[in-house]
């Protein structure tokens, strides 16, 4: 059986709590994710606590959850720690330290995103998620999408310091470069595959 996929599920990462001020003490607000299915769009809800405010810092995550087999309806209110590390040009970056336990082990991993692929958000790692991407073969297995390089972009509050572009405008230029000769790429071995399936004249 393959592995569920990173990409599919639900998620909380760093950036989106920093980019809508999470950060400053304490405040709340709920999470919305919305897909198309059958039966039309589906939504699913989860309301949020960050607090910073005092030396115990968490993300408080509360919501219901429905067992696929039973319908049986469960309320699910718990924290994730976070930690800070020191940024090199001043300030603190935030962390999310995995809870849970995976084969009876602590996890205590320090990771900028957590996933729901079970009644918990956790790290990748504990529910060993793979990326869409890792999945792909042939003509494929190097191609970055276009929403890849928008999400990179989105990142990038700096194209240079002291003269040198950041780290993440590095990246987002070779997101955008590889994104450019994947497509450069399908298209050409399109082209070469079509080209065997044409009677010459």
């Amino acid at each position: 059986m393959s592995k569920s996929t990173a990409d599919d599920t639900k998620k909380i990462s760093i950036s989106f709590l920093k980019k809508y001020d999470y950060f400053t003490g304490s405040k709340s607000g709920t999470m919305t994710w919305t897909r198309n299915g059958w039966g039309g769009e589906h939504k699913s809800s989860v309301s949020i606590e960050v607090s910073t405010m005092h030396e115990d810092k968490y993300l408080r995550i509360n919501y219901t959850q429905t067992d696929r087999d039973t319908q049986e309806k469960k309320d699910l209110d718990y924290k994730i720690p976070l930690t800070t590390t020191t940024c090199r040009y001043g300030g603190v970056r935030y962390w999310f330290t995995c809870p849970w336990y995976k084969s009876g082990v602590y996890c205590g991993k320090r990771v900028a995103k957590l996933y729901k692929d079970g009644d918990y958000f956790a790290c990748r790692h504990c529910y060993n998620l793979t990326y869409e991407s890792r999945n792909r073969s042939g003509i494929y297995r190097n191609f970055v999408s276009v929403p890849d390089v928008e999400e990179a972009e989105k990142e990038v509050k700096r194209m240079y310091y002291r003269g040198k572009p950041t780290r993440k405008y590095r990246r987002y230029m070779r997101l955008s470069e590889q994104c450019e000769m994947g497509f450069v790429e399908m298209v050409a071995r399109y082209d070469k595959r079509f080209a065997r399936f044409v009677k010459p004249k």
